[in-house]
């Protein structure tokens, strides 16, 4: 069971061994932890930029981020919180910090006048034990900072359901109200282990992405939706959706389902299920915190969802679906679904008839995501089989 970070070992463990930081640091960003007054934090500071300097830190008890900015003056780094939305030309505390083996030294004043030390050394952060969810352990290589906010939090057990015939125990994660479910019978223990790293990972990415929408200006909002929508001998489906306002002037909506494979406990890609192209089929994953990707192989994904996927999604479902397909603008609702840009990147799940996809559209228009039809049949699937060996329902 992956019920919480009871499987990255105690708490004080998590930053006293020794680990190379060189994954990280090669950034310009340096992660640290240690006191401000005698409260526990977690800073991250980015010197990459000459002279200015940024960062953010938590206290650990809040897990909120307070962000920096600032200058070095000399080998000191004068730093000042940044105000609340609102409240700009508010005096705002001021850290100062000089350098000492292993870390750094000072004091933070309030606008008041009120001084706390500050004593800070560079996380070392203890390897993760082999069982420990894969998302986690990328989190603890590629962003130490977010994997220490997640320290200390466990997860509360929550209702037990069966669905499709497969049993199924809910988490929470109280603090951030983030919700996902094990699987405890209906698959082999092994299938099982595999399927619920895949959940358990899933949902500590949930809890990650709140408290970094919370750590936006201004005011925040994010509410997550879990429904499991398919399950079967060979695949799993899961619909994860967000609803949520970081810091803009709207609230958007996010639907990510979760599709598995049963036998490997792998993520499944559109292309894994489908593929239209020539030779090996395609497998793009954007990974956490990936927010500007350029690689080849995106440049290479981008190219088939925009000029083959899309292009043939449309013939298909007009084909399948005219009156809910036509282009005029003269629709009721407003929503033109004729047109290749949403099905580009839809989002996708499993169901007994078909492949169920989900149009993408900008805010403005998100009623438009929800559709009654647009399901792909399984027998026009099973002429463009993608890379994954399933059986499908």
């Amino acid at each position: 069971m992956f019920k919480g970070l009871c499987r990255l070992t105690s708490i004080a463990a998590l930053v006293c061994s020794t680990f190379s930081t060189a994954l990280w640091a090669e950034s310009g960003k340096q992660v640290y932890t240690g006191t401000l007054g005698k409260t526990p934090i977690v800073l991250e500071v980015n010197a990459d930029g000459g002279d200015d300097v940024g960062g953010r830190y938590f206290y650990q008890k809040y897990r909120k981020d307070l962000m920096l900015s600032g200058k070095k003056d000399g080998q000191t780094l004068v730093l000042d919180e940044a105000p609340l939305r609102g409240y700009q030309d508010a005096p705002h505390p001021t850290i100062r910090l000089q350098p000492k083996p292993d870390g750094w030294s000072g004091e933070w004043r309030s606008p008041k006048g009120k001084v706390l030390k500050v004593d800070l050394q560079q996380a070392n952060i203890a390897p993760a034990p082999a069982a420990t969810v894969p998302f986690l352990t990328t989190l603890r290589d590629q962003s130490p900072y977010e994997y220490l906010r997640l320290q200390g939090l466990d997860l509360k057990k929550g209702k037990a359901e069966t669905f499709m015939g497969y049993s199924l125990q809910w988490w929470i994660e109280p603090t951030s109200e983030t919700t996902l479910f094990e699987v405890v019978s209906g698959y082999t223990a092994a299938e099982r282990q595999r399927i619920n790293q895949q959940l358990m990972g899933r949902l500590w990415q949930e809890v990650a992405g709140k408290f970094d929408c919370e750590a936006s200006a201004g005011e925040t909002f994010y509410a997550q939706t879990v429904e499991p929508l398919w399950m079967g001998p060979s695949t799993i489906s899961v619909s994860i959706a967000t609803e949520y306002s970081c810091g803009g002037a709207y609230t958007d909506e996010n639907d990510m389902p979760l599709n598995l494979d049963v036998k490997t406990g792998k993520t499944l890609t559109l292309e894994d299920v489908l593929w239209l192209g020539q030779g090996k089929p395609l497998h793009y994953e954007r990974e956490y915190n990936d927010a500007t990707p350029s690689s080849e192989s995106y440049d290479a994904y981008s190219d088939y969802r925009t000029k083959t996927l899309a292009p043939w999604l449309v013939q298909q479902l007009s084909a399948l679906y005219p009156d809910e397909m036509k282009t005029t603008t003269e629709r009721e609702d407003g929503c033109i679904y004729g047109e290749e840009q949403p099905w580009a990147y839809p989002s996708w799940y499993f169901t007994k008839s078909g492949i169920k996809l989900v149009p993408s559209f900008p805010h403005i228009s998100s009623m438009c995501r929800d559709t009654a039809f647009s399901v792909l049949p399984y027998n026009l699937i099973q002429q463009h089989p993608g890379s994954a060996a399933l059986q499908l329902p």
